[in-house]
């Protein structure tokens, strides 16, 4: 096949936060809201996330996949802001949308958020708003799963439960036996290293077990802020764990400030699948620009990387 390029994109935590009322705050959304008062505000930052979109739609990507947490507390006027901020980046057929643990914030915040932007969610048999979903394009299958559940304040797991696991491996199954690259989306980082207990996919392990028996090309996740490479053992090779920084952080470390990927991939089935990618993002100038060039071959992969390696890593300098 040609080359199709995929631009991936996370935890953009769209902005400003409208006023709340006091009877919304009733919840969990007090603490998240004196959390954004406290700073958040100020470490997300949307003029950058302007700049961070305005490079990467110049990079003419085929689709766009952006993998949660549009919102920041679960405020219903928050869900037509997050519309708009997925409408910037181009129209429903060629932006995929999975959701977050902020746009499952509190009850009935994830449904309400899905009723506005479920365009972006939309199956190949036209169903919105159900996860798993698949996309066919060209030989690239896109993959939306949702790990976004409610949870108690301070705490920011996410899950997929069993309907969806067992769904997503007939699903990947059928994908791999049509001969289509598989590329999954994922808020949470699906590996069991992945996160830190009360941040992490509390059934990573059963979707590790998933890849080992059916298999995929590349999964995407955001989440963790930062940018991480890691892998999951597919049935005959790994298979890489790709995440994210958040798209609009002003985090003072490299590998904290505000990136996106970019991913070329190339080949088929028979010969195989070849997949370049790059991290672009916040340069120290105060430009947007190649940050780092990323492995993906397969014997250059870690075996797995734990989240404390992730935050930890050095090799990333801006240029």
């Amino acid at each position: 096949m040609s080359m199709f390029r995929i631009a991936h994109l996370t935890d953009p935590h769209v902005g400003p936060l409208p006023r709340p009322r006091l009877r919304q705050l009733l919840s969990k959304r007090l603490t998240g809201y004196i959390n954004w008062r406290r700073g958040r505000d100020k470490f997300h930052d949307m003029e950058l996330l302007a700049a961070l979109v305005t490079d990467m739609r110049d990079k003419q990507p085929h689709h766009i996949a952006c993998t949660g947490d549009v919102s920041n507390i679960g405020l219903p006027d928050e869900w037509s802001t997050a519309k708009v901020f997925l409408d910037s980046l181009g129209t429903p057929d060629t932006v995929s949308f999975v959701p977050g643990n902020h746009d499952a914030y509190i009850d009935g915040a994830l449904e309400g958020l899905l009723a506005v932007c479920a365009d972006f969610t939309s199956d190949d048999s036209g169903v919105r708003g159900r996860f798993p979903y698949v996309r066919r394009r060209g030989a690239v299958a896109l993959i939306g799963l949702s790990s976004a559940i409610p949870t108690a304040p301070f705490v920011a797991s996410g899950r997929m439960g069993r309907r969806q696991m067992a769904e997503t491996e007939t699903l990947l199954a059928g994908l791999g036996a049509e001969g289509l690259c598989r590329v999954v989306m994922i808020h949470h980082p699906p590996h069991v290293a992945g996160a830190t207990a009360g941040r992490n996919l509390t059934d990573s392990r059963a979707f590790e077990a998933m890849i080992a028996k059916v298999g995929a090309e590349l999964v995407l996740h955001g989440h963790n802020h930062i940018g991480s490479v890691a892998t999951v053992m597919g049935p005959e090779r790994p298979v890489p764990v790709i995440g994210a920084p958040s798209a609009s952080s002003r985090g003072g470390t490299i590998t904290h400030r505000a990136g996106y990927h970019l991913f070329d991939i190339a080949g088929d089935a028979t010969q195989g699948w070849t997949i370049t990618a790059q991290l672009r993002g916040l340069l120290a100038d105060g430009s947007i620009g190649l940050i780092e060039d990323l492995s993906l071959i397969p014997e250059r992969l870690p075996l797995r990387e734990s989240i404390a390696r992730h935050r930890s890593r050095a090799k990333v300098r801006a240029r």
